[in-house]
């Protein structure tokens, strides 16, 4: 009965999320921008840390407002709900956005002509001057125009790029950073990071001999990834600024790219598809369920390691300092639990994680997600224990000497009498803690893991459609919350059982 119950709530509210969604076709006309010079005092969207974003920000004494956004279609998003009056971008990912959304267009006054180059760390010289010599050899021998024809113009599709026969990639690895949501540089189909961007990386490294690594980050953590070594380039649409030349080097352009400005026009929506075929666009189309469920897999394997590490730490942390407390035993180790405690809960998540694997884990290869799962057990052993700590702080210090009058010692009292007792009484805060662990991995994404939430994202980047793909995934996470409330719900009535 009450898992038909719990079946019945998740049912109704996704009934609820579909009668939103037949009503969010509604029109809210036409921008304000017609023209660059329509710029000033508008509500300019843009993705943080791309070039439109740098020269938007020249609006801004004007009275413009600059909104950022992580992700493009996030942006196009608030242009589409009236949140912004335009968005400026790259023009070939705006005529992807632009052909999916009717009531969308492109200025036909270019904002800004830009190159696009690869960022190279500092002291990695050598590197650059090889990738120089094998990109003016792409371009001499019509490689690298022939890649962009593949994706871009009237011929794309016929000009695949193929790696020529007895090709040794023996000298060693070359890892690139991209952000796989900006078609047709760099996105995902089927599966696999394709685009300009690839292919050209490809291209690079069959000319120096390399084999080519992709990590998909965010792409404001890419400079980032170049400068700590968690990458050798980074290559996604980047514009040479002398923001970004005081923190990494640039190869020479590879090629030009033009910004524009999407507004909204007015017209239909073109959003009113029938449920059903949203949902198959969403999720059945070219396998993008699959998505969804390894990100799903990652957030469960980062979210049960980390709890155990939690668990085992926080009770360690927690006797420390109720032994301390009681005993004044282990003052310096009790002070050291103190101050990583408050550090730890102290600072963001999302903060502690990019220190794990862009500063400790600096020169280390390492697996992104086995730091997610150090960096989330770390953050939860600081709540847990105290969490625990109180728990034992609750019960009657009768029951300690009960113990050790009956001949036990500190860690046998502790063990058989006070820590049963306190996990009884905790219990609703533990289970609590493990819920907003499972909520938290959701910024893993950061380090370049398919989590749940990135997996939605990576959805909306290829259907420029948040609706659905959010609302899928806010169910997930609704219906593993009340399965382990139901779990920590039938844990509670059997301990209560045994003390009867």
């Amino acid at each position: 009965m009450k898992l038909s119950k719990k079946i019945g709530s998740l049912f109704l509210i996704f009934t609820i999320a579909a009668a939103a969604l037949c009503g969010c076709g509604n029109e809210i006309g036409e921008s304000k921008v017609k023209t660059i010079d329509d710029l000033p005092g508008a509500i300019i969207g843009t993705q943080l840390g791309t070039t439109g974003d740098i020269y938007a920000s020249d609006y801004e004494e004007e009275g413009s407002v600059i909104k950022q956004f992580n992700k493009g279609s996030d942006a196009i998003m608030a242009l589409k709900q009236g949140k912004v009056d335009c968005v400026i971008i790259d023009n070939e990912p705006a005529k992807k956005y632009v052909s999916m959304n009717q009531n969308l267009s492109i200025l036909d006054e270019e904002f800004v002509v830009e190159d696009y180059a690869i960022c190279i760390a500092k002291e990695n010289t050598e590197l650059k001057d090889k990738i120089n010599l094998a990109l003016a050899d792409l371009k001499e021998k019509g490689t690298l125009n022939e890649i962009i024809l593949n994706y871009i113009g009237d011929e794309s599709g016929n000009h695949p790029y193929v790696s020529p026969e007895g090709v040794n990639h023996s000298n060693g690895k070359l890892v690139m950073a991209t952000n796989a949501q900006f078609e047709p540089y760099e996105y995902r189909e089927n599966g696999e990071i394709v685009g300009i961007d690839v292919d050209m990386a490809t291209a690079l490294c069959d000319y120096l001999g390399m084999e080519l690594e992709i990590q998909d980050i965010e792409f404001d953590s890419i400079i980032t990834a170049v400068q700590s070594g968690k990458a050798d380039i980074g290559v996604a649409g980047m514009t040479i600024t002398e923001d970004r030349l005081k923190n990494v080097n640039f190869s020479d352009p590879y090629t030009t790219a033009t910004q524009v400005i999407i507004v909204r026009n007015g017209g239909d929506s073109g959003n009113l598809l029938q449920l059903k075929e949203k949902f198959e666009n969403n999720f059945i189309k070219d396998n993008r369920w699959k998505f969804i469920t390894d990100g799903l897999l990652h957030t469960i394997q980062i979210s049960f390691f980390a709890v155990l590490i939690g668990i085992v730490l926080g009770f360690l942390l927690a006797i420390i300092r109720f032994t301390c407390d009681t005993t004044r035993k282990f003052r310096i180790l009790n002070w050291i639990c103190k101050m990583y405690i408050t550090v730890i809960r102290g600072t963001p998540a999302m903060i502690q994680l990019l220190i794990i694997y862009y500063v400790i884990f600096a020169s280390v290869n390492i697996n992104p997600v086995f730091v997610a799962t150090v960096a989330f057990g770390l953050n939860s052993s600081a709540y847990m224990a105290e969490i625990v700590r109180s728990g034992i702080s609750s019960i009657d210090i009768g029951q300690f000497e009960a113990g050790r009058s009956m001949g036990f010692n500190y860690v046998q009292t502790m063990w058989n009498f006070i820590l049963p007792q306190a996990i009884r009484n905790i219990l609703p805060a533990l289970g609590n803690e493990f819920i907003v662990l499972l909520k938290e991995t959701s910024i893993s994404g950061y380090i370049g893991i398919i989590d749940l939430t990135r997996g939605g994202d990576l959805i909306r980047s290829r259907t420029y459609d948040a609706f659905m793909p959010l609302i899928g995934i806010a169910l997930i996470y609704l219906a593993m919350v009340m399965f382990l409330s139901m779990l920590v719900g039938k844990l509670e009535r059997r301990l209560k059982n045994d003390v009867k």
